[in-house]
């Protein structure tokens, strides 16, 4: 009840006299006021009516309930359910009376699209759980497609959509057909997956249907295709897998070819959504307890570093984070610290980013910096650098800013390793740069 006295207090003045539309200039027109919602005011897109008779706009009247109010805002009358009745007739009223005013300044309303219900979604997993026991392509195809339709219609309808259970039956789905044959039901296969994107988290029993050897094998089958969407659907899937889950880590790099197609999808970065995404599964495939030294070789191989190296020199943030995640991970392994040292733009671009892009980002840079420098095989020469590059007097300041203890901790550490180096230096000078990287600013 308080926010609709407070919404009339606001807008008081237009329940004691017509409202008006001055679309038109000099052209006032009083709105009836059955066509207004008591609640906004406004006049009604999609009037439903409410179990005590009063009608209302859709969307505020579920803003009105979503906010826990369990009574009438103009009776004050408890509601029995919560049904909202679309009203056909003063919808239509509405809309004749915006058609005979269109010269004035009304534009006619459109029809609206009756949202979906629990109901309607409980009944077409039943159904499509059915088909799919059956083996009946067709009609779990006519069903998905149906899905697709009602989350193209509206945000409301995704959220009826995945609170009702679609996520674990599209899961069993996708497991079951791909056990089939997956070249015969392609299509299928890569609709159910461009669902399952927007629906995670998914439950547990759902996440064990898309781990499943068969699903997984059917994921690197369509992540190795031409096909740019259902790479990117691929992706986005497998990133919110693994981060629920990383059991199915292992099971996933064990299938040939998986690394290749990763990537070559961060190389080409047709898109950033996926671009992220797939930064993200690399990092879960090298980083998780279960990542063998098989996998780890195969990414340095297809030139990781070097291509994380070249996503760091620009400056979007999150892309930045997740590439200097990778970075820090690939540097727990041996073979990984001598690659990355190897590489002349390591360091420079490790000590650029402390402090200027997050604290995530300043914490992945210190951290692997530490690795390089703690490293037996080249480390006095990792220490040299990083001091000729400023980083002694990033350190310092890193230990004066709001980053986290565990940060401080390893800057700490680094500090006394490179403080060992400073009198080796006949000139400290943290000037001393490349020539293609900006200066770095504390």
């Amino acid at each position: 009840m308080m926010i609709f006295i407070l919404e009339k207090a606001k807008r008081g003045h237009r329940t004691s006299k017509p409202a008006f539309v001055e679309d038109n200039p000099g052209m006032d027109l009083a709105i009836p006021t059955h066509f207004l919602c008591p609640i906004s005011l406004d006049l009604m897109k999609d009037p439903v009516t409410l179990s005590t008779g009063i009608t209302y706009d859709r969307e505020s009247i579920e803003k009105w309930i979503e906010a826990g109010n369990e009574i009438c805002p103009v009776t004050n009358q408890v509601l029995e359910n919560f049904d909202q009745i679309p009203n056909h007739a003063i919808r239509r009223m509405i809309q004749d009376w915006c058609v005979e005013n269109c010269a004035r300044g009304m534009e006619r309303i459109p029809t609206p699209r009756i949202p979906v219900a629990p109901r309607d979604v409980l009944e077409i997993c039943s159904k499509i759980m059915t088909a799919t026991q059956r083996g009946d392509h067709m009609k779990c195809m006519e069903l998905v497609e149906k899905i697709k339709r009602w989350g193209r219609e509206s945000e409301r309808n995704k959220k009826c959509i995945i609170e009702n259970g679609s996520g674990y039956v599209l899961s069993a789905l996708f497991e079951s057909f791909s056990s089939i044959s997956i070249q015969e039901h392609e299509y299928l296969l890569g609709e159910t997956l461009s669902l399952l994107i927007w629906m995670f988290p998914l439950g547990s029993e759902g996440q064990s249907k898309l781990g499943t050897a068969s699903s997984l094998r059917c994921m690197a089958w369509f992540l190795k295709e031409k096909n740019i969407s259902s790479c990117q659907n691929v992706v986005l899937v497998l990133k919110e897998l693994f981060s629920l889950d990383e059991k199915h880590v292992n099971a996933f790099a064990e299938i040939e070819g998986v690394e290749e197609a990763l990537v070559k999808i961060v190389k080409e970065q047709t898109c950033p959504k996926s671009t992220k995404a797939s930064l993200m599964v690399i990092f879960h495939l090298i980083s998780s307890s279960t990542s063998s030294e098989k996998t780890i070789s195969r990414f340095l191989e297809l030139g990781l570093v070097s291509l994380v190296l070249e996503i760091l020199v620009g400056p979007e943030r999150s892309m930045s984070e997740k590439a200097l995640r990778i970075l820090d991970s690939i540097c727990n392994w041996e073979q990984g610290i001598k690659k990355a040292s190897d590489n002349a733009l390591t360091m420079p671009v490790l000590v650029k980013k402390i402090l200027r892009v997050s604290n995530l980002a300043t914490d992945f840079s210190v951290s692997a910096i530490l690795k390089l420098c703690k490293s037996q095989e080249g480390g006095d020469h990792q220490q040299v650098e990083a001091l000729q590059l400023g980083g002694f007097h990033k350190l310092l300041v890193v230990l004066q800013v709001d980053c986290g203890e565990k940060t401080k901790e390893k800057a700490t550490e680094l500090l006394k390793l490179l403080n060992q180096q400073r009198g080796r230096l006949d000139c400290f000078d943290s000037s001393m740069d490349f020539k293609y990287l900006k200066r770095p600013s504390l």
